[in-house]
């Protein structure tokens, strides 16, 4: 059958079969009877079994190879009873005939005398009913392939979203605070790509999430979207590679220190509820914000990486310009596949009246005992001290969730800790039970219950 297989799917050398058998005899071409086609007397074939027997046949000739193919692998080429092939004379539709016949007989010997045909004939009837189902399939998805081309988006850019919706109960909260409450914020974000290895983000956000947890410095993690019918653009920015090893991005708006470092180290920033969670100190100079912010990471090795940014907050005013409040930062991160990941990070900047910030020193480490990780950071701006220290366990109680408690304090002395369970509900959804202590400086101690229903789509 491997052969009969070969001989029915080899097109292009079926049809040189039939233009090549079909040169059999100029006398087939004087005769107007199919009867007389068939006649052995009139036209005596000659079978080639070598193209060499050719004598018109060369091997320099541009059909050469598919001459000899015919011959010494199907054994459907037939010539002149001269040996002569004359190839470059016009055919009839007679010698077309004859040239087809021959290679039919052909393929008829290959496949067994027909037996082989009867029974591919058979398999097709036996799963006639299979074959259908699959082809109703492909119909089916060819066309639901071509409504989504017809309606898409866009072939360059994704939507992603995010809703963090937190139930608030303060325990012990401020005065005439002492309300339970919800509140929310919303993120849309359009990543474009035009390169696979690029992105584009342009971010729309809104909600009501201002305000809360003034007892706690820092209040929502996922806070910042004033006003339920304020929708503004909240994030700018495009990250792009510069080669294998070093990458860049550039921001127009919402741009904050952190923005430029590979990892914030800590394991807290992230699944727990509260905004120091996360490093304050990149938050701490609070100049780059509305504006520009230009940043490169540059990995030495896998390992060892190197951050860079300036950030500036009046750069769209043409009076300011993007130097004249600004502020920069560097981190060098060691950032291991086991044990330890580790930082060094250095901040300074400069405000709109030419005063320079104090600078800011920190170390920040994170050393994960497969699964359980301490953490926490050191921070020095001008001999007052920000820090922070706990544990994380991550699959807690299941697959994709995790615990953690933590306290930080923040340069003026305010105080948060938190203790957090993130449950993975599904891979849309994922729920966060949380209890935060805050004691701003100045201002007396509180205590929340907060649960934080986080759905990214």
């Amino acid at each position: 059958m491997g052969n009969a297989w070969k001989a029915l799917m080899a097109g292009p050398l079926f049809l040189g079969a039939v233009f090549s058998s079909s040169n059999i005899a100029a006398e087939a071409a004087e005769t107007v009877s199919v009867d007389a086609l068939s006649n052995s007397e009139s036209i005596q074939l000659a079978q080639v079994t070598s193209v060499s027997e050719l004598s018109d046949v060369l091997p320099s000739d541009w059909a050469y190879t598919a001459l000899q193919r015919l011959v010494e692998e199907y054994g459907c080429l037939e010539g002149y009873p001269d040996r002569s092939y004359r190839g470059n004379r016009a055919m009839t539709r007679y010698e077309f005939a004859a040239g087809l016949n021959a290679c039919l007989d052909v393929i008829v010997q290959l496949i067994g005398g027909g037996d082989d045909l009867d029974t591919i004939r058979r398999l097709q009837e036996e799963f006639a009913a299979e074959l259908a189902t699959i082809r109703g399939r492909v119909d089916t998805l060819e066309a639901d392939v071509a409504e989504l081309e017809a309606n898409q988006f866009s072939t360059t850019t994704k939507l992603k979203g995010q809703l963090d919706a937190h139930l608030v109960v303060p325990f012990d909260g401020p005065d005439d605070e002492d309300e339970v409450t919800f509140q929310y914020r919303t993120r849309l974000n359009l990543d474009t790509s035009f390169t696979g290895e690029d992105r584009l983000r342009t971010r729309l956000q809104f909600g009501d999430n201002s305000g809360a947890l003034s007892g706690a410095p820092g209040g929502f993690a996922a806070a910042g979207a004033a006003g339920i019918d304020d929708v503004r653009v909240d994030d700018i920015y495009y990250s792009f590679p510069i080669g294998s090893r070093i990458s860049a991005i550039i921001s127009a708006n919402s741009t904050v220190s952190d923005d430029f470092v590979t990892s914030t180290i800590v394991p807290f920033d992230g699944p727990a509820v509260a905004d120091y969670s996360g490093p304050m100190f990149y938050d701490q100079l609070a100049i780059g914000g509305d504006s520009l912010g230009v940043g490169i990471n540059i990995a030495f090795t896998d390992n060892l990486i190197l951050d860079l940014g300036y950030a500036t907050g009046r750069g769209q005013e043409p009076d300011k310009g993007i130097f004249d409040e600004y502020e920069y930062i560097a981190q060098l991160n060691f950032l291991s596949d086991g044990l330890l990941d580790a930082a060094v990070t250095y901040m300074d900047g400069e405000d709109g009246d030419g005063n320079g910030a104090e600078e800011i020193i920190a170390g920040l480490l994170n050393l994960d005992f497969g699964g359980f990780e301490v953490g926490g950071y050191f921070a020095d701006q001008d001999g007052d001290s920000s820090f922070m220290g706990g544990v994380a366990v991550s699959d807690f109680l299941g697959t994709g969730n995790a615990a953690g408690v933590y306290y930080s304090e923040d340069f003026d002395d305010g105080e948060t800790a938190e203790a957090y369970y993130s449950m993975k509900i599904n891979k849309y959804w994922t729920l966060t039970p949380s209890v935060i202590y805050g004691e701003p400086d100045g201002m007396d101690d509180s205590l929340y219950g907060v649960i934080r229903s986080r759905f990214n789509f």
